[in-house]
């Protein structure tokens, strides 16, 4: 039997979000600073002759089916569009909670682009893989080659990675699931509330960022689907709120569409501490200290 490989599938975190326009067939443009944490989901591969896909961990009973996983899609989309594609099994080990605007399905697709690009020898910068990225899902891009980057369009225009520095922080998660569909469904005339479309800070103008700068001016930036996420799920303030009070709490957000949100802090160890109070006071949260870069 061939030998199996292993891919990390890291959480998505978006950094700030703005909405800039809605195009006329009712998608939202979007502009979002992302980066990726140092937790995730894993997905071994064994190439064989049939596409399958199993799936374990902790959070792998509100995954859904497995038709439905975009691991899957992925996999498929690939196949048609490269002849003859070696395909095989998929196991993929879920940690990350699900519907919770950290890109966990859309990170374990691009993980398994990767590894069946690796396994039939396709080059990360072949078109097809990108494309069969796109049709997937909006976010799979971005998570092909998983680096700093600001996400423009729909999540198709991606920038050049960004020299970053890496941000000790604490990602939380009320075990509340934010279907992405119904927060945008949400979001009431984001535009005309601003006064007409913006664009945030020009986060390409630097080769490189100092911790203290970046966190001054993400303060600055916004998540403009926090306050329809928040009328979904009021929890996603609770959250907020208690990351704000922690002992060094420097940025307090809500990553995507909810109903993640993340902390920033100045230390790996502030980082580690905070999660452990924030644990003790709620033990069914899903808390976890990691850095974002």
């Amino acid at each position: 039997m061939p030998a199996a490989r292993a891919e990390r599938a890291p959480a998505k975190i978006n950094l700030t979000l703005r909405v800039v326009g809605r195009r006329a067939d009712g998608y939202h443009e979007l502009e979002s600073l992302v980066v990726f944490a140092g937790v995730g989901d894993t997905l071994t591969f064994t190439p064989g002759r049939a596409l399958a896909l199993t799936v374990d961990g902790p959070t792998a009973a509100a995954s859904g089916s497995i038709d439905d996983n975009l691991v899957v899609k992925a996999a498929r989309a690939l196949a048609e569009r490269v002849e003859n594609l070696k395909l095989g099994r998929f196991m993929l080990v879920k940690r990350l909670p699900v519907a919770a605007g950290i890109g966990g399905g859309s990170s374990d697709a691009a993980a398994a682009l990767r590894l069946i690009a690796r396994a039939n020898r396709i080059a990360l910068d072949d078109p097809r893989l990108m494309e069969a990225a796109r049709v997937s899902g909006a976010d799979v891009p971005v998570c092909l080659v998983p680096r700093p980057r600001l996400m423009r369009g729909i999540g198709e225009i991606l920038s050049e990675p960004l020299a970053l520095p890496k941000l000790p922080a604490v990602l939380v998660n009320p075990r509340v699931a934010v279907p992405t569909r119904d927060v945008f469904a949400a979001l009431r005339a984001p535009l005309e509330a601003r006064g007409g479309p913006t664009r945030g800070a020009d986060f390409e103008a630097r080769r490189r960022w100092k911790a203290t700068d970046l966190v001054e001016t993400l303060a600055g930036e916004p998540n403009d689907l926090e306050a329809p996420a928040i009328a979904l799920a009021p929890a996603i303030a609770q959250v907020l709120s208690d990351l704000r009070a922690l002992r060094g709490c420097r940025l307090a957000r809500m990553s995507g569409s909810g109903a993640t949100c993340f902390a920033l802090f100045a230390t790996a160890p502030a980082a580690a501490a905070a999660a452990r109070a924030l644990r003790g006071r709620h033990p069914a949260w899903w808390v976890r200290a990691t850095k974002l870069g």
